[in-house]
């Protein structure tokens, strides 16, 4: 395992005249010495990269590779986490995932869970409610802080009714039955575990499940189901270690988000045999650091590379604010052959589209970070171990800038014709990378 390469070059070294690429070998990074690029000198402008996603961590396409390759799940997660060891955690440890947030209720369109394929039941209300039967919450008046409850039948009569403030719990009665976010626009909304409603003067959900019944809303999500089993095994380790990473049961009313700021959760509906399957098989299993969990962030494709963590989550300018943490270290993810693991991805490469210098400083002008008028030159030499832009130098007529790469990716992909291709990471230069 490689975990530290080649450091950024400085700066007297970035400001060269001419681009140079240097081919990678299976064993090094691409050394992407990319110079000043000048739209005058050199015409115009296509971007070329290599994976997706943030390159720290496990590269999803690259376990899969790895498992086509024969490796079991253990030697995947060893070499994307360098140094760490799989431990045992509950696999009934709850976590808590934020649902919705911000329903803004009405009488006209309440807050509504259904309870699905058998009986359940909430705190404080007494009886215990069949299988389709609905809970609906609407404001006693706009604005207010207080709700009307009413649990009403399959056939539309009323069961129960309450005034009630602050929260709301809802629980399968049986392990039949799972509850429906029927609020929620979206067909991922039908959970395991019970839903707390947490009531202001809008609704938040927030979904309370054991680790292992969350996986199995993940997995799938988070990796086909189809792929090779020893690929789903790294996945839900990883996935399992991410989660409890996260967890603060005694503070605050959430740990996890449903969607990619944390992991995609689809709930009951996303499941799948074979994900499940996989949960099964490494039940509890997670990653350690020591005795410590391990923040297992992966991605989709690393392009052949992953990167330190350090050089990937920095401040907008591009400045290193984070340390260096030891199993999140870039290396090689190239098969003896120099062939990447994640070839298979269809971002394994990819370009952009070719500007003009007027074009790309048109796109560039239209995010404040990235505005330096009539392009003149864009340094792309300060790259990380795997050749990510850790920053990049705009030069232009109004002066100069600088900016992280993923600033400068997000700026070009929001100003660009919603018809180019967009850039899928920070791993690219001015000529194919190898």
């Amino acid at each position: 395992m490689v975990s530290h390469r080649r450091r950024a070059r400085p700066l007297a070294v970035r400001l060269v005249a001419a681009l140079v690429l240097v081919l990678s070998t299976a064993g090094s990074a691409p050394d992407l010495a990319a110079a000043v690029w000048a739209p005058s000198a050199h015409g115009d402008l296509t971007f070329y990269g290599r994976g997706y996603g943030h390159g720290v961590g496990m590269s999803q396409y690259g376990a899969r590779g790895r498992a086509i390759a024969g490796q079991l799940a253990p030697a995947i997660l060893a070499h994307y986490y360098a140094g760490t060891a799989l431990g045992q955690r509950n696999p009934a440890t709850v976590v808590r995932v934020l649902v919705m947030t911000g329903f803004a209720a009405t009488a006209a369109k309440p807050a509504t869970i259904t309870g699905r394929g058998g009986a359940w039941t909430i705190d404080g209300i007494a009886g215990t409610f069949p299988k389709d039967a609905r809970l609906t919450l609407a404001p006693t008046n706009p604005g207010a802080t207080t709700w009307n409850l009413k649990v009403i039948s399959p056939t539309g009569s009323v069961l129960a009714t309450a005034t009630v403030s602050k929260a709301v719990i809802a629980r399968p009665a049986s392990t039949a039955t799972y509850l429906e976010l029927s609020s929620k626009t979206s067909t991922a909304n039908l959970y395991r575990g019970y839903l707390r409603v947490r009531l202001t003067t809008t609704v938040m959900v927030v979904n309370h499940v054991g680790v292992d019944l969350y996986l199995r809303g993940v997995v799938p999500a988070e990796m086909p189901s189809s792929w090779p089993v020893e690929a789903l095994k790294a996945q839900a380790i990883a996935a399992r270690s991410y989660a409890l990473y996260r967890i603060h049961p005694s503070t605050g009313t959430y740990d996890l988000y449903d969607d990619t700021r944390s992991q995609v959760y689809r709930g009951r509906r996303a499941e799948a045999s074979a994900t499940n399957a996989a949960i099964f098989a490494t039940s509890g299993r997670v990653l350690l650091n020591g005795t410590a969990l391990v923040n297992a962030l992966y991605h989709s494709a690393d392009g052949g590379w992953t990167e330190n963590n350090e050089y990937v989550f920095v401040s907008s300018t591009g400045s290193i604010v984070a340390g260096a943490v030891s199993y999140l270290r870039g290396s090689s993810d190239r098969a003896p052959d120099g062939t990447s693991y994640d070839a298979a991805s269809r971002y394994a490469t990819w370009s952009t589209a070719t500007y003009t210098r007027a074009a790309l400083s048109s796109i560039l002008a239209k995010d404040s970070r990235t505005n330096v008028g009539t392009l003149s030159g864009i340094d792309l030499s300060d790259r990380g171990v795997s050749g990510r832009l850790i920053r990049v130098v705009l030069t232009g007529s109004l002066g100069t800038k600088t900016v992280s790469g993923s600033v400068f990716v997000a700026a070009f992909n929001a100003g660009r014709p919603a018809t180019d291709p967009p850039m899928r990471n920070t791993l690219f230069n001015t000529a194919p990378i190898p």
